[in-house]
């Protein structure tokens, strides 16, 4: 019988209860003081030093070359952290966080290689923000101030993380999948949310963290780590978010999936 096995993502060792009372593993990651209850991502062969650049994909890659070798055949594994979680399809009218997340296998996805978040739409962006932030943006795509079918996923990311980075990382890119790319990120307007997934086959894990560590190897010789502001810092992050919809959809038979935005930062009910 299949099951399903969540790994939680943290900075803070107060997240532990929360995390425990939703039935996920909690992971510690960086340099955070944790208890021996956590995993953490700067044990075995790790890059836990990247983590204010890449966030959640030094677990990714710990995960990979550490644990991926003992996971079970009938094992669903699925990654979140602290804001944002998988969802198990009922509303949320008030319920506590614990009533809202996916906690268990879903027959739904017998047949899926992989489940990846809901797609978050760009096109809703405050007109406040993109003045703010999208000057630059802008003036290479004049449309998105007027109207939403300009605002494609290569306009979002240069609003918040510089001009041209996107087409300068995608030109990294392997011959079959460079064009591609770059057409998805022109044409589409959504992107799946939390940089999340979960899967059973341990091919599309191993195939996946192959392909995506790769290409962030290749991004750091051109972005280096000596980044300024939290939409350049993290670079390497945001990359991968924008890339990871793409791979699992063209690569893999996937299902989107409902993500929950919950901040236990914010002592919300659990």
């Amino acid at each position: 019988m299949d099951f399903l096995k969540i790994y939680c993502m943290s900075i803070n060792n107060n997240h532990l209860e929360t995390i425990k009372k939703l039935g996920y593993t909690p992971v510690g990651l960086n340099k955070g003081q944790f208890s021996n209850e956590w995993l953490r991502d700067n044990t075995g062969e790790n890059i836990s030093h990247k983590n204010s650049n890449y966030g959640e994909y030094t677990f990714y890659y710990w995960y990979w070359k550490n644990l991926l070798k003992f996971k079970k055949e009938n094992e669903w594994v699925g990654f979140c952290h602290y804001r944002e979680y998988w969802g198990n399809n009922q509303k949320d009218e008030g319920q506590k966080l614990s009533e809202l997340v996916l906690k268990e296998y879903q027959t739904e996805w017998s047949g899926y290689d992989a489940i990846i978040g809901e797609p978050i739409f760009v096109g809703k962006t405050k007109i406040m923000k993109i003045l703010k932030y999208g000057k630059m943006a802008m003036i290479r795509n004049p449309l998105a101030l007027f109207s939403q079918k300009g605002r494609n996923i290569r306009w979002q990311f240069e609003m918040f993380h510089g001009i041209k980075n996107l087409d300068k990382a995608i030109d990294l890119l392997p011959d079959k999948d460079r064009e591609d790319f770059r057409s998805f990120t022109r044409t589409n307007s959504s992107f799946s949310r939390g940089n999340m997934f979960i899967s059973k086959s341990s091919k599309v894990i191993n195939d996946y963290f192959s392909y995506i560590f790769d290409w962030l190897n290749r991004c750091e010789k051109i972005f280096g780590f000596n980044l300024e502001g939290y939409g350049q810092i993290r670079m390497y992050t945001f990359l991968a978010e924008r890339f990871l919809p793409f791979w699992f959809q063209k690569y893999t038979n996937s299902l989107n999936w409902p993500v929950i935005f919950h901040d236990i930062n914010k002592n919300e009910k659990i």
